[in-house]
């Protein structure tokens, strides 16, 4: 075989791997644009599907500081509805306010669940055990890191731990 034998050859090999490649990349292209379009028809299956979005809310105007309301030739406080100044001067007389019922002393907090650490309990065990998810056991040493410390592998019996809800 001579050198202009050897070079066909080569010349031969490089093109049937350019074809390869080709191939290959027409093959992902059609495999991609497949993908692609099944995306967005799911993604449209999915808008339909789902409830529509309340409109958003406007945006609240900035508060202007004191500075750049003296600045703007506002030496003093504007009165709003709900200030002090407004309040001050009512427009229609006033008429006596009629004392509410009790409502029986002020409102009650709710009642807290509490648990006491039994000998052989782990925090984990009491998460499972108590709030159905061991691993809440990070959320119950949260609460309780006062009573526990700074081990939370270190509770003793007689502990009274507060119970997330």
């Amino acid at each position: 075989m001579g050198l202009f034998d050897f070079l066909k050859s080569d010349k031969k090999k490089h093109e049937a791997a350019e074809k390869a490649a080709a191939t290959a990349s027409a093959d992902y292209a059609a495999k991609y644009a497949d993908a692609v379009s099944a995306t967005k028809a799911a993604a449209e299956r999915m808008a339909a599907a789902a409830p529509p979005k309340p409109a958003p809310a406007p945006p609240k105007a900035a508060p202007v500081p004191p500075k750049a309301a003296a600045a703007a030739g506002h030496p003093h406080h504007t009165p709003t509805p709900m200030s002090a100044a407004h309040k001050a001067v009512p427009a229609v007389p006033a008429v006596p306010a009629v004392p509410a019922a009790p409502a029986g002393g002020p409102p009650r907090a709710a009642a807290k669940r509490a648990y006491t650490v039994r000998a052989g309990d782990s925090l984990s065990s009491i998460a499972r055990r108590e709030l159905g998810n061991e691993a809440r056991w990070r959320e119950l040493y949260a609460m309780n890191r006062g009573v526990i410390g700074s081990n939370p592998e270190l509770i003793h019996p007689g502990q009274v731990l507060t119970l997330p809800h």
